[in-house]
């Protein structure tokens, strides 16, 4: 197992205190580049952009956040900011005209009035929320919001507007399902299925997950599904639950689970089949496996992991799994079961990967990690030029011109021997006096 070493990162103030679901990194204001959205637990919403250390925009909300997420919600075509607190507080911000006011400003750090501070939606949805999600989970191109709950409940939303009605304000969100599960929820994603068509899936404790069935009722939409029984076997809508438990060996089955799906190959025709998710459990086990069930690779380490996201370090389009230990440590495997990993100096509060534009004006695959001391550090332009080791003679056989290079100094390509000689003398042998 390799050990890397980055040093390109950058800090970030940040003085209050955080869920591990209240960070994600996303374009919220539509300008293609990504941004950081922080949430606290005093009810700050915070957006970092560049390498600025200061928060770009910073958004007041009611109770203490759990949860953020940016993503089309609305279905208007373009991005929101989401942020729920745990008191049930839904806040929706549209940040594309203040990306445009602060581009016309010459100050980064414009004041606002408490006007364009506020939310542009607020709705009350039940509370005690832990993670959200916003995709599409029925396969019918829209975007529903997904929110899983301390008490094993996880309820899908859409959003609706009346069909008279002009004013961008005026929908809300509706109840589509409720289902209720028997473990705890730690993660909600969404994986293509043998068909290709869109699962929800939901960890379970004990390297489990559950796929939530998506059948939409004019009973579930209507609302009176919230206050319906929902015990296992009964006539509640946990009956659309699917459970999966991928070992039969299990040392601890109450043992937190997270887990990340639509795990990218790296070709559209193989993406749009089976699709790749990946699981990680406090207790140091990591999988790869694909919508048939099939395991691909187990890997089991001496760390406990609360975090697992997916990362293409490599550039060549396929998704490496990230997963993050609270002392730093973060492991990065791929779809071969090649790992490396990176120690963060210290230990971590929450933790997230994906694509920032931190310098040079573009999107890079980072690192995040928000510590105890106030501070984010952004670890930018992660990459690696391939994942598994090497050395110098395999990567001078890939270069085209290499062979021409020793026919010339009158050395036989196949001789292992005399290429090795030949490449020591060049490094080591001391040249004339």
């Amino acid at each position: 197992m390799r050990s890397l070493n980055y040093v390109q990162r950058v800090s970030l103030d940040f003085t209050g205190t955080l869920f591990p679901h209240a960070i994600c990194l996303a374009d919220a204001d539509n300008d293609s580049l990504n941004e950081l959205v922080v949430g606290d637990t005093s009810g700050k919403l915070l957006v970092y952009k560049n390498d600025d250390s200061k928060p770009w925009i910073t958004r007041t909300c009611v109770g203490m956040l759990t949860c953020v997420a940016v993503g089309d919600v609305c279905n208007k075509g373009k991005n929101f900011v989401v942020a729920v607190g745990a008191e049930g507080w839904f806040h929706l911000f549209d940040l594309t005209a203040t990306a445009a006011s602060k581009a016309e400003s010459s100050s980064q750090h414009e004041f606002f009035s408490s006007e364009d501070q506020k939310p542009f939606f607020t709705q009350h949805i039940p509370a005690n929320t832990k993670v959200i999600l916003i995709s599409d989970i029925d396969g019918d191109g829209r975007c529903e919001l997904v929110v899983g709950y301390t008490d094993r409940v996880v309820r899908a939303f859409r959003w609706e507007e009346p069909s008279d009605g002009s004013d961008a304000g005026s929908g809300q969100l509706v109840l589509l399902k409720k289902w209720l599960l028997e473990g705890q929820v730690d993660s909600l994603s969404v994986n293509p299925g043998p068909e290709g068509l869109p699962e929800l899936m939901v960890s379970q404790p004990g390297c489990g997950y559950a796929i939530l069935l998506c059948s939409w009722t004019q009973q579930d939409s209507s609302g009176s599904g919230d206050d319906a029984p929902a015990t296992p076997g009964s006539e509640g809508p946990s009956r659309d639950i699917v459970l999966h438990l991928t070992t039969g060996r299990i040392h601890n089955k109450n043992v937190s689970t997270h887990l990340i799906g639509s795990i990218s190959k790296g070709s559209k025709e193989e993406s749009s089949k089976c699709g790749l998710f990946a699981l990680c459990t406090l207790d140091g086990t990591l999988k790869l496996m694909d919508s048939s069930e099939q395991l691909l690779w187990s890997v089991q380490v001496d760390h406990q992991l609360f975090a697992l996201q997916k990362l293409d370090v490599t550039g060549d389009g396929r998704e490496e799994v990230v997963a993050c230990a609270w002392d730093g440590q973060t492991y990065i495997i791929d779809h071969n079961r090649t790992v490396v990993r990176f120690q963060f100096d210290e230990n971590v509060n929450a933790f997230c990967a994906g694509q920032y534009t931190c310098k040079e004006g573009k999107n890079s695959p980072c690192l995040v990690y928000v510590s105890f001391n106030h501070k984010i550090y952004i670890y930018w332009k992660v990459e690696l030029e391939r994942m598994e080791s090497t050395n110098l003679l395999r990567v001078l056989e890939e270069k085209p011109d290499f062979k021409s290079h020793l026919r010339v100094l009158g050395v036989d390509a196949e001789d292992s021997a005399a290429v090795r000689a030949l490449v020591a003398d060049i490094l080591y042998k001391d040249g004339p006096t």
